[in-house]
């Protein structure tokens, strides 16, 4: 049976938006799927009672702290080790659960993702990534969105090798086409950083590169699946793609597309190159956000990225 740990505490609306999502999320896992609620046991089966669903629905891990918003996020983890992120990384690391999402404080999630599970050998940097939607109806993902605002060459050709194995088991894609982000399309266009991974990803045999890519195609999707840049970029480009949005609602643009650029539908943002599933969630998730949460943890626990990754970096 694949488990999937949910930290019911994190969140600006926890537990009430958690276990609301995860209610509705219980009705479209897999059979063989179960979720694990890591909480206040009472309020959590308070809020169960007001949704009408079975207790039993869920498997409950009762924990008595909260890593908070506002605390520093390596001390809390240490002087609060019956917090929902850290019981929750405690159960990831004995395996008595295949995945953990939060919605939490990133930066416990992170010190959790270093300290217990942590990354893996041979990957120089972990990342965190985020899906784009197309106007042709399909993904393209990005990678770094923030996690390494500072990358040398060798990090990014190694994203390429990532991108292509989530693309692969997560996307479905079965060729992936790798680009690297640049400001021309070029093979001499960039800094120094980027003419030197373009040298190193054209040589990389490890997935189908296809050269630079420049932003305003990261929309179109037929040039790339996975796209590869620094944090520092990455990270730009997913807010000035919230704040598109928020300008599409306000002049009362509808439509697929713009509906899709709402960050609850992607649910959270996976971190790659660590020895278990860890998805981080948005720290304003609704009960929808955090039901896609759910379901984009058990796609990433089903598609075995972290042992794939351990096999090609041995």
């Amino acid at each position: 049976m694949t488990k999937i740990g949910i930290d019911a505490m994190g969140g600006d609306y926890a537990p009430q938006a958690v276990v609301s999502g995860a209610v509705k999320a219980s009705q479209l896992i897999d059979k063989e799927s179960k979720i694990v609620l890591f909480g206040d046991k009472q309020r959590i089966e308070e809020i169960l009672a007001q949704e009408n669903c079975p207790a039993d629905t869920f498997e409950i891990v009762h924990t008595t702290e909260v890593i908070e918003m506002g605390d520093n996020p390596s001390q809390a983890f240490r002087q609060k080790p019956n917090s929902s992120i850290a019981l929750g990384f405690r159960y990831l690391m004995e395996k008595k659960i295949d995945g953990f999402a939060s919605a939490g404080s990133t930066g416990a999630m992170m010190v959790g993702c270093m300290c217990t599970v942590k990354q893996i050998e041979g990957i120089i940097r972990p990342a965190i990534s985020s899906v784009i939607p197309t106007i042709d109806g399909s993904e393209v993902m990005l990678l770094d969105v923030g996690l390494n605002v500072d990358c040398k060459p060798e990090v990014l050709c190694q994203y390429g090798i990532i991108g292509n194995f989530y693309a692969q088991g997560v996307m479905h894609k079965k060729n992936p086409r790798v680009a690297l982000l640049n400001i021309g399309e070029e093979k001499e266009k960039g800094n120094q950083q980027t003419k030197a991974a373009y040298e190193m990803m054209a040589a990389c045999n490890d997935f189908n590169f296809v050269g630079n890519i420049e932003a305003k195609h990261l929309f179109t999707g037929d040039v790339a699946d996975v796209v590869v840049c620094d944090g520092f970029v990455g990270n730009t480009i997913i807010k000035q793609i919230e704040g598109v949005y928020i300008v599409a609602l306000k002049d009362g643009l509808k439509g697929s597309y713009f509906n899709k650029l709402n960050y609850e539908t992607v649910g959270g943002t996976p971190v790659l190159g660590i020895n278990a599933p860890v998805i981080i969630g948005h720290g304003c998730s609704s009960a929808e956000a955090i039901k896609n949460m759910v379901l984009q943890t058990e796609k990433t626990i089903k598609a075995q990225l972290d042992s794939k990754l351990r096999e090609r970096f041995s």
